[in-house]
């Protein structure tokens, strides 16, 4: 019984694997140049740089941290009692935002002279930044803990949903939050 259950999953996988190579066969022949893979656009891609991509600067950075910052504290609609209590998590989520953007700019300064940074070193730093990120995570959840306590079930779904990360690497369908029914 055993073995049958395997062979029926062992086809099936062989099948699915069948028809995932003749649906990309066929698309890659119906492509204008199917000796070329194709590249997507996305916003703010600079044709010259590698890759296609380009770096924000620093002052994109700051924008795209103030955008969300106003656009969770303006869908909130937060009470007068309740805005009392946004300042300390406005705070932790500038702070959160100024330790990811320091990071990455130590991680941009590793990246001039790979050969100069041995495996272990490489490994110290990586956990130096995820504890740094950590502190600013818990730090957050500290601070945003005492207005979270005060919102109305629409408040908490709305901070659910303007909290989710964006962009071409997060579909907004891969991150479950939990509610409190």
């Amino acid at each position: 019984m055993w073995i049958c259950a395997m062979r029926r999953t062992l086809t099936a996988g062989a099948l699915a694997g069948i028809l995932s190579a003749g649906m990309l066969a066929t698309a890659l022949a119906q492509a204008p140049d199917a000796s070329r893979p194709m590249q997507v656009a996305h916003a703010g891609d600079r044709p010259g740089e590698p890759g296609g991509r380009h770096r924000l600067s620093a002052e994109d950075v700051q924008a795209l941290t103030d955008a969300r910052v106003a656009a969770l504290h303006a869908g909130l609609k937060l009470t007068p009692d309740q805005e009392k209590l946004w300042p300390p998590v406005e705070g932790a989520m500038r702070n959160l935002a100024k330790v990811r953007r320091d990071q990455r700019e130590a991680r941009r300064g590793r990246d001039r002279d790979p050969v100069a940074e041995t495996a272990p070193d490489a490994i110290r730093a990586r956990a130096d930044a995820l504890a740094a990120r950590s502190d600013a995570l818990r730090k957050l959840a500290d601070a945003s803990q005492p207005l979270y306590a005060t919102l109305d079930q629409a408040q908490k779904q709305r901070a659910a949903m303007l909290s989710r990360p964006m962009g071409p690497r997060h579909h907004p369908g891969m991150h479950r939050h939990h509610r409190d029914d």
